[in-house]
């Protein structure tokens, strides 16, 4: 049973943990170890699928930055190859009618080729021919291109016009260039409402003049609102894919953060020109120079994009050029992914987790029936069983071993019980007879020594008595002759010799106390009635030398106005012993109490004589002994029987002492005893006396 008991609480606190481990074991690996393995291949293709789409955006934009180049490329060789012509040097030479066959030949070749404006232009900065009327004759000329090609060599590069500029060649071309600024989110905010610089494409190459000097044939191509150069990019890079406008890929032209030329829609069919580039894109690519690849706000919505910086003939960043997609289409299709991973997760979940459940549920329901069974075991139900388990398996024939052993436990529980019941009947009776027997042999040896002790008292009290009565009745006769020899002059010491006679007399009555005491039943009579207070006044000189001793302060309080019938000698032997115990109880000093007052006893009148002190006080196991013969706490200086022989005199005639007494608040002795028959006390009695003092 007590192993029993020891295994419930095991069992039953692990049944928990049995439980829940078999469940972590069934749904660990689907419902932890799967979903975290599953999200780890998620993130890592997620990261993966992100990672393709920014290289998409880079391919996109490596291809519109070739094509850009391409396109300067072109623009360069075809005037390079107008330059070298042999047309353009033979209208250079002529001098009939050459201006204005010049100027047609460079207004037709602008338009074939696609120039905006083609001039030539000396070293000097005159301008020999233009292909289009200028506006002024200041065009500015001091281009690098234009230098370049004035020192021999052939440059193209993108140089960003200002109105005026743009004005002084042709104000056609500066209105063309003109763009409004349309505010969208995201875009830094504030700014001018019109952009109305002009982003060429600037070429020169090198000429030789009539004159011999060096000119340059100069060409530029207007990039603002240049529709088919963005959708030649466009087509180059996605060639028309996808059936839904936005999904197509989008490609831009930026002269500073305003789109110039783009295929983005703002809605419907217009395209978001005019709108400015987001305020994180500015500041990475036109702040920073560099090229952003990612994710990017575009007008209104997000785009995996890729910005470039556009560096003008200067050096400096003119504008950007973006080719990037719609993201949306993409996130809604990882999104879709994504949710069919997670329902085809959910769904082999809900399919195998029930499955995984009722396995552990058929090993850790037959546990939990043992382990109740025994918690049923450990309360006192030793007739409780697991019972059948279905299962046929090692766990059920553990159980069926448990129900087994419980059987033979509670058989043998039986056997003990019965033999515990009747093993403790048999105590019981010997236990009885031997407490019996042991209280009857207590009360025999306290009789016993109790008469012993008495009998070798008395015998001892009374050869003492005869002993000191033979040199007592010596004395007397002696100081009867001493008093006849000496006649009259006896007289002269007449109180000493009254002394002597009253101490020979004292000590005669001592000695009679003294076979009183050792045969009470030879002295039995009346004795004489008197006041209390007398008797305690009496005795106060027969301890004055030990009060003398130490420090201890008197207080007297008499009020009893009845008169006593003990022997006077056997009450102040009473008084003597118990101020003798008070004032040794109080060595440092303290106060010791003397009271006497009137109370009755169970209907019969009395007197109550206290004694008092201030001492250490008594234990309950001390006052229960205290009138015990030859009990005492005095070691050394007691024999123990002071209170047993002062309890035995009062007793003797009716009356009794008690004891109160606390640890470190004192102790009160209290002598009752009966009144006499034969009258009143004295009249010095009758009234009260109160005396406090010290005695040094």
């Amino acid at each position: 049973m007590q192993r029993l008991a020891d295994i419930a609480p095991r069992l039953h606190n692990g049944r928990h943990s049995v439980r829940y481990r078999l469940l972590a074991i069934a749904l660990l690996p689907m419902l932890v170890i799967l979903p975290l393995l599953l999200a780890a291949s998620l993130y890592s293709w997620n990261s993966k699928f992100d990672a393709t789409l920014v290289s998409k955006a880079s391919d996109d934009l490596t291809i519109a930055h070739q094509y850009f180049g391409r396109l300067q490329e072109a623009a360069q060789a075809q005037l390079v190859s107008m330059a070298d012509s042999a047309r353009l040097r033979d209208l250079l030479r002529k001098d009939d009618d050459a201006g204005a066959s010049l100027a047609g030949f460079l207004r037709e070749a602008a338009r074939e080729r696609g120039f905006d404006f083609l001039y030539i232009v000396g070293s000097d900065g005159r301008i020999v021919a233009s292909g289009h009327p200028l506006a002024s004759t200041s065009v500015r000329w001091n281009w690098p291109v234009v230098h370049a090609a004035l020192e021999g060599r052939a440059k193209t590069a993108v140089d960003v016009f200002q109105p005026a500029e743009l004005s002084a060649i042709s104000p056609a071309l500066a209105q063309r260039a003109r763009i409004g600024i349309v505010p969208t989110a995201g875009s830094a905010p504030g700014g001018a409402q019109e952009e109305a610089r002009g982003m060429l494409l600037h070429s020169a190459s090198a000429v030789v003049l009539p004159d011999g000097m060096r000119g340059a044939l100069v060409g530029g191509m207007l990039l603002n609102g240049n529709l088919s150069f963005v959708d030649s990019i466009n087509d180059l890079i996605y060639h028309g894919s996808g059936s839904n406008e936005r999904s197509r890929g989008t490609v831009t032209l930026f002269l500073g953060d305003v789109r110039i030329s783009t295929n983005v829609r703002l809605f419907g069919d217009q395209r978001a020109i005019g709108t400015r580039v987001s305020t994180e894109v500015e500041h990475a690519v036109l702040g920073q120079g560099k090229t952003w690849l990612g994710s990017a706000f575009v007008v209104d919505d997000r785009y995996m994009s890729g910005y470039e910086p556009i560096l003008d003939s200067y050096g400096q960043r003119a504008g950007m050029l973006y080719a990037g997609f719609l993201e949306r289409p993409y996130a809604a299709a990882k999104r879709r992914t994504l949710l069919e991973i997670a329902l085809a997760f959910l769904v082999a979940a809900a399919a195998t987790v029930p499955i995984f459940l009722t396995w552990a549920a058929e090993i850790f329901r037959p546990l939990e029936r043992m382990a109740a069974t025994i918690g049923r075991i450990e309360d006192g139900q030793l007739e409780a069983r697991t019972g059948r388990v279905e299962n046929e398996d090692e766990i059920g024939q553990v159980s069926r071993q448990l129900d087994r052993l419980l059987d033979q436990v509670q058989e043998r529980d039986r056997q003990l019980r019965r033999w515990n019941d009747e093993l403790n009947r048999r105590v019981e009776e010997r236990t009885g007879k031997l407490r019996l027997a042991n209280q009857q042999l207590e009360a025999t040896t306290r009789k016993l020594v109790m008469s012993e002790k008495l009998a070798a008292i008395g015998e001892i009290t009374a050869g003492v008595a005869h002993e000191i009565n033979n040199p007592v009745a010596v004395m007397q006769g002696n100081l009867e002759v001493i008093r006849e020899l000496l006649g009259r002059q006896a007289d002269v010491a007449r109180t000493e010799f009254g002394l002597i006679e009253e101490q020979l007399r004292r000590i005669g009555e001592i000695v009679n106390r003294l076979l009183q005491f050792a045969r009470p039943q030879e002295y039995a009579g009346s004795t004489p009635s008197y006041a209390p207070a007398e008797v305690v006044d009496d005795t106060l000189p027969l301890v004055q030398h030990l009060l003398n001793k130490t420090a201890i302060a008197l207080e007297r309080e008499y009020r009893a106005s009845r008169p006593v019938a003990m022997n006077r000698t056997e009450l102040q032997q009473v008084l003597v012993n118990l101020m003798v115990n008070a004032i040794h109880a109080m060595p440092a000093g303290g106060r010791l109490t003397l009271r006497t007052f009137d109370r009755d006893e169970d209907g019969q009148a009395g007197v109550v004589i206290e004694v008092g002190d201030t001492g250490a006080g008594m234990v309950p196991d001390v006052m229960q002994k205290v009138f015990d013969p030859f009990f005492t706490t005095k070691r050394r200086e007691g024999t123990g029987l002071g209170l047993s022989i002062s309890q035995m005199l009062v007793s003797r005639l009716g009356g009794m002492i008690s004891v109160q007494s606390e640890p470190g608040q004192g102790t009160v002795f209290s002598v009752w005893l009966p009144v006499s028959d034969n009258g009143s006390p004295a009249a010095q009695d009758d009234e009260a006396i109160h005396d406090d003092g010290r005695i040094a």
